[in-house]
């Protein structure tokens, strides 16, 4: 998107103006900040490569002799770059970033997406921690096991996700990220009790 520079006027699409070379207001846009079309499967070394160059021209230093609000634009910029860094290189992170924007709520949805199967599971893991607590110590192995299984369960999820991912980016329908969502909350609702079951064992030993 072409914007007129407040210092020359000529109409720009970068950071920098390509007449007077000024550089602009960054965009609040995280993915219009690295030059990116708005994707969920990202090349994680693009990626990166963007963030340093990008990194290389705004840094404050650069504009020690400039203007006071070119000083601005370039802290300004270098926050969101490196803000921006830590979401778009993160893929949860990512997908809550483009979820929020579409007008997708992603705050905890409870158990809502969670297989009823897999509830009758988290029973009897909360009834062995239980049994630990009390010091119970005989159902580490049991906990270990489930720990395990849990983590199995998130390598699948992310499978999963990566999937969705590749299904926005071909076809944009807010459908598939009401998907997203979904497979977020649950594999937000297993990471939880992975870090659940391996708090209680480190506390045990």
């Amino acid at each position: 998107m072409s914007h007129p520079c407040w210092q020359c006027g000529a109409f720009f699409n970068a950071l920098f103006c390509d007449s007077c070379r000024a550089i602009q207001r960054p965009p609040d846009n995280y993915y219009e900040l690295f030059g990116l079309p708005r994707q969920l499967a990202l090349d994680e070394q693009d990626l990166e490569r963007r963030f340093y160059a990008l990194s290389r021209r705004l840094h404050p230093d650069l504009f020690t002799r400039r203007s006071e609000r070119e000083k601005q634009f370039s802290t300004d910029a270098t926050a969101l770059l490196n803000d921006g860094y830590r979401v778009l290189r993160d893929p949860v992170r990512r997908a809550e970033y483009v979820l929020k924007q579409a007008g997708f709520p992603i705050g905890e949805q409870g158990t809502r997406d969670v297989p009823p199967d897999l509830l009758e599971e988290v029973f009897e893991l909360n009834l062995a921690l239980e049994e630990l607590k009390g010091g119970d110590h005989s159902v580490e192995p049991t906990l270990h096991q489930a720990r395990a299984h849990f983590e199995s369960l998130l390598r699948e999820i992310d499978q999963e996700l990566a999937g969705a991912f590749r299904d926005y980016d071909a076809t944009g329908e807010r459908e598939v990220l009401a998907r997203i969502r979904a497979i977020l909350n649950r594999r937000k609702y297993i990471s939880n009790l992975v870090n659940e079951v391996r708090v209680a064992l480190q506390r045990a030993a």
